[in-house]
This record gives structure tokens, C-alpha cells and sequence, in this order.
């Protein structure tokens, strides 16, 4: 069973899944970073504080912070531009592989040989 786990963990895909998973967590610090000191506060400059969080209703004992999920909502729209335009920026500076012009295959053999016969029987037509 342990040799089943190593073999499983040293797969590449789950190799590559946790690098993925780390990377991401490290670029949501700097997204959360970025939008919480810098965004957040040029916004804030225009309209005001951004904060609803003492917005509550109340049902009996139930505390509903609504104001907190509009708060998450907000961050979560601001979040999810910032990213889009990073993602965006970087596009146009590192383009793609989708980006790039499609190579043409190198022709098989048998390609080779049906145009060499094409071009023989054209070459016969033209001489009669």
C-alpha cells in the first residue's frame, strides 16, 4: 500500500496539481494585497468608505450580517477585475500557444508519392 501511495503521489498530474495549488495561494495574497492597499483605497477616496458591515437584521436571537456578504460580494467583484486585467496584460505580453501561427505538418510519404503522381499524369495530359 505504501509503494501504491509513492507510485500515486509521483504521478506528474499530482505533482503538477499541488504546484498549481501553491502558486495559487502565493497570487491570491498579492491579488488580496493589491485590492485591500491600493484599490480599496483609491476607491474609497471617490465614494467613500466601503464598508457595510454593520448593516444586521435581526430575528429574534439570528444576527444576519448582510452587510459583511455585500462587503465580500464588493471585494470578490474588485478581485475578480483586478485578476482579469492582470490575466489580460499578461496575455499581451507573453502571448499564447493559441496565439501562434499553426505549423504545417510534414507531408508523409504516401502524400509525397500521390503528388508526384498528380503532377506526373498532369505532366502526361499537357503532352498529348
Amino acid at each position: 500500500m505504501l509503494k501504491e501511495f509513492k507510485e500515486f503521489i509521483a504521478r506528474g498530474n499530482v505533482m503538477d496539481l499541488a504546484v498549481g495549488v501553491i502558486v495559487g495561494a502565493a497570487f491570491t495574497a498579492i491579488v488580496k494585497s493589491l485590492v485591500n492597499n491600493l484599490i480599496n483605497p483609491l476607491i474609497g477616496l471617490f465614494v467613500g468608505s466601503i464598508d457595510f458591515s454593520n448593516l444586521v437584521f435581526t430575528v429574534g436571537d439570528a444576527h444576519f450580517k448582510y452587510g459583511a456578504f455585500i462587503n465580500s460580494i464588493i471585494n470578490f467583484l474588485i478581485i475578480a477585475f483586478v485578476v482579469f486585467i492582470l490575466v489580460k496584460g499578461l496575455n499581451k505580453v507573453a502571448p499564447t500557444k493559441a496565439d501562434e501561427e499553426p505549423v504545417e505538418p510534414e507531408p508523409t510519404n504516401e502524400e509525397k508519392y500521390l503528388k508526384e503522381i498528380v503532377t506526373l499524369l498532369k505532366r502526361d495530359d499537357l503532352q498529348k
